[in-house]
Formats: C-alpha cells, structure tokens, sequence
C-alpha cells in the first residue's frame, strides 16, 4: 500500500491554498475596492492632502487668508469656478464656495466626517443588534419573546422619518447621529443573526458542549458568534451605504451634522440655490462622492454576500 512520505500534504496542500488566494483577488470588486481604498485614505489624510487644509477648510477663512496673503495670491475668493472654467485658478481645482473656502478641501475633510458617522453607527448597530439576536436566538422563552417583539416593532419604522424624529429630539451634533444610526440600524442585525443561531444551536459542537457542563457565555463567545460573522460582516458592508445616505439626508435637512462641519450632505444644503445660478460645481462634487461611496460600499456587500454564502457561492 503506497504511503504518503512526511511534508508532502504540507506541499500539496500550499499550491492549493495559494490558488484559492488567487482566485479570491481575481473574484473581487477590484472598482469598488479601489474607490474605497482611495476614500479612506483622503479621509485619514486630509490635513497633508488638503491644498489649503493648513487655514482651515472648515471656518470661513478668507479673512485668514487675506491676513497671511497679498489678494493677487490669495486663494480664498468668492464663487471661484473649476480650474478649467473661465476665470478658475489652479490653486483652488475644483473653485470655491459663496464664502471663498476651497471645495476640494472640503470634501476631503468631509469624506472624514462621512467615513466615521457611517462606519461608526453601523459599528455600534452591529454590537447592539448581535448582541441581542444571539440572546434571543439561544436563551430562548421569555428572551425570545420580549427581543423579537421589540425588534419587529422596531422594522415597521421608517428608516429615515424615524432619524429625522430622532434628529429633532436629540439635536445636530456628530455623535447624536451616530447614536441615531445605531438606534435605526441594529434591529436589521438583531433578525439575521437570531436566525443564524436557532439553526446553529441544533449543531453537536455545541450540544456537546452542553453536555460537558460549559458555561451559556463561554458557549456563546466561543462557537456561536463565531459562527455568525459571516451574516454579519455581510450586513455591515450593505449597512454602510444606506448610513451614508441617511447621514447625508439628516445634514441635508439641516438636523445632522452641524456647519461649518464639511459633511457633504451640508454642502449640498448650503449650496441649493447655487445650481440655479450657474455654480453647478458646488452641487455635482459632493453629490458625485456621496453616489460612488455608497454604490462602492453596496458592490463589495453583494460580493461578500456571494463569497460567503456556500449556496450562491457553488451556483
């Protein structure tokens, strides 16, 4: 009987694993990714990559401006057009706004504010939401009951007029919307994963478990949140576009982030008037950033739901 020599699963065994690595980066959204990677890295790097991010994008600072520059040089003038428009200035690419303040440092700092309130409230949703699915899918009786009726009182509320009311009672303020984004979202969580367990539970890893005298809290951190990440990493990547959405509609409607913050939502209110004048660039920018961050953010989601899921993934 032919024997398999020492180290050779080892060898057969790594060309394998670097051809499903491969085979990963080749499936991958690589658009999407790179959109990503390049908003992320503007938001972490606003204050090197800003052209005029040292005055400050965020305060009216013409007068700054005019203070530390003669006005042939200064870069701070009203209603400045793109740099390839009539009358446009290379030091201010994309113009500027009705208070001479720089739009493309505007939205670099503004992909900061986006990025944090969206990854942050959908984070806080996701702990909340998990938290109380595996709780309610494991403990069962009473628990059950009492979370699951919370929670599908919670679904029938609209996502955005629910924000909005939110928004009023609580106030514009960066952290009061990613409170808001946590109270809207974990609900969405809280049904997945409460699903994902009443199946997992049944498994024998845990039953044995069970049977060993393990702790419910061991049983739960060790073998069923495990379990679960893949509904939840999934959930988190579909959550961030729509957060984005909701905290650009909360900026819009002057209830989120409060100015002279540069969330793009407030640019885009700031500037209503301005496309009926002929200063389109001040709408179309910050509405152009907010369209590819959230269809970025939707594409990797529906590429991880594929990737993770066996049956749509052997299809």
């Amino acid at each position: 009987m032919a024997t398999i020599p020492v180290g050779a699963a080892h060898t057969i065994a790594a060309p394998r694993a670097a051809r499903r690595r491969y085979r990963v980066l080749r499936e991958a959204p690589v658009i999407p990714l790179v959109i990503l990677g390049v908003l992320t890295s503007v938001a972490v790097l606003a204050p090197v990559l800003a052209p005029h991010g040292k005055l400050d994008p965020v305060a009216p600072t013409r007068e700054q401006c005019l203070a530390k520059y003669s006005m042939p040089d200064c870069p701070y003038l009203d209603n400045v057009p793109p740099f390839w428009s009539h009358g446009g200035r290379f030091n201010t690419p994309l113009g500027t706004d009705y208070l001479g303040r720089d739009v493309l440092s505007r939205l670099m700092y503004g992909a900061r504010i986006s990025l944090i309130v969206a990854l942050t409230g959908t984070l806080f949703a996701g702990a909340i939401g998990t938290a109380l699915g595996v709780l309610a899918g494991y403990m069962g009786r009473w628990w059950d009951e009492i979370i699951m009726r919370i929670t599908d009182a919670w679904l029938t509320l609209p996502s955005l007029v629910f924000a909005i009311l939110l928004s009023s009672v609580r106030g514009p303020g960066l952290w009061n919307v990613v409170l808001i984004l946590a109270l809207v979202f974990w609900s969405r969580y809280s049904r997945a994963v409460r699903g994902e367990i009443l199946t997992v539970r049944e498994r024998e890893f845990v039953k044995l478990a069970e049977i060993n005298g393990i702790g419910k809290l061991t049983i739960i951190w060790r073998h069923l949140i495990p379990n679960v990440m893949n509904t939840v990493m999934v959930l988190f990547s579909l959550q961030v576009g729509v957060a984005v959405i909701i905290e650009a509609s909360l900026s819009f409607l002057g209830v989120g982030v409060p100015p002279p913050e540069p969330s793009w939502g407030l640019m885009m209110a700031q500037e209503r008037e301005s496309l009926m004048e002929g200063r389109w660039w001040l709408e179309i920018f910050p509405g152009t950033c907010i369209t590819m961050l959230v269809l970025s953010a939707n594409m990797l989601g529906d590429w991880l739901r594929v990737r993770l899921d066996p049956q749509l993934r052997n299809r």
